[in-house]
């Protein structure tokens, strides 16, 4: 996949569910509550007032309602604006 977010903003492609409750019963596939959590594949170049804080690899948890979700080589991922990154996961 070849793309370049401009400004502010941030290729993400979203993590798997999980498959199994802590308790260890199996969760349908319509059930699944989509993850909040993501990995960036693409970083903007940020703009003169906002500088990038986030790196291609690292795993993010970003706000449920945010960006635009678009297909790329068969694979679906979304663009964010960084503002809508809320944490970085380490």
């Amino acid at each position: 996949m070849n793309i370049k977010p401009l400004g502010a903003r941030v290729v993400i492609k979203r993590l798997e569910a999980e498959e199994k409750t802590k308790s260890g019963l199996v969760i349908a596939g319509a059930a699944k509550e989509q993850p909040q959590m993501a990995e960036v594949l693409a970083v903007g170049p940020g703009t003169a007032d906002i500088q990038m804080e986030v790196a291609a690899g690292d795993k993010v948890i970003f706000s449920k309602y945010a960006g635009t979700e678009v297909k790329m080589d068969g694979e679906d991922v979304i663009i964010v604006e960084q503002k809508d990154i809320l944490a970085i996961i380490q």
